[in-house]
């Protein structure tokens, strides 16, 4: 927290600069959950630009209680869910298209590591497509925005043993889903 607070500071202070700092470091973070829970790109892109929106309007309101992030996530994810009951739009159960997005290359990986990281990834995206919400939400929480239980725990309004048990079914249904769409994964 100690090298985003002075950010934080130039941000309230109305700097345009900050602001354009913070949002490159975290526009990849909010689209992704954005795309969680929007399903569709150009909505997520949407929902994306009125999180941030959000998050400047209240960086008054965040007092330093707690990190940035979760602070963030947990607006962000109210911000979606908004949306959703606006529009009056259930969630469909379908993955979200990793090809919307090509992901960008790195120099440090060959074509045939950002091949396989890819393949990976989609095969992940199409396992998380066929669980439920709660456990989708889990993982994408948990395991993609690399959130602790505790904050999870505050996010949800859910007693911190309820998000360890969700979390051990939402890990032990997504490696079944996974073994279902490729046998071979895992193996040698």
């Amino acid at each position: 927290m100690s090298e985003l607070a002075p950010l934080l500071a130039r941000c309230r202070q109305g700097d345009a600069l900050a602001w354009e700092s913070l949002v490159r470091r975290y526009h990849g973070r909010i689209l992704g959950l954005a795309r969680h829970y929007m399903r569709q790109q150009e909505e997520a892109h949407d929902v994306t630009q009125e999180i941030f929106i959000r998050i400047y309007e209240r960086l008054d309101s965040f007092d330093g209680g707690e990190t940035f992030v979760p602070w963030m996530l947990r607006l962000a994810r109210n911000c979606c869910i908004d949306r959703i009951r606006r529009n009056n739009v259930r969630t469909p159960d379908v993955a979200v298209p990793v090809e919307d997005d090509p992901p960008i290359a790195s120099d440090d990986l060959g074509a045939e590591e950002i091949t396989h990281r890819n393949e990976r990834e989609a095969l992940l995206y199409r396992a998380m497509g066929k669980m439920n919400e709660s456990s989708r939400e889990i993982i994408l929480l948990k395991e993609i925005q690399g959130l602790k239980l505790e904050e999870i725990s505050k996010m949800l309004s859910v007693p911190i043993g309820t998000v360890k048990s969700r979390s051990n079914r939402a890990r032990t249904e997504l490696a079944r889903r996974i073994r279902t769409l490729d046998p071979s994964y895992g193996v040698g």
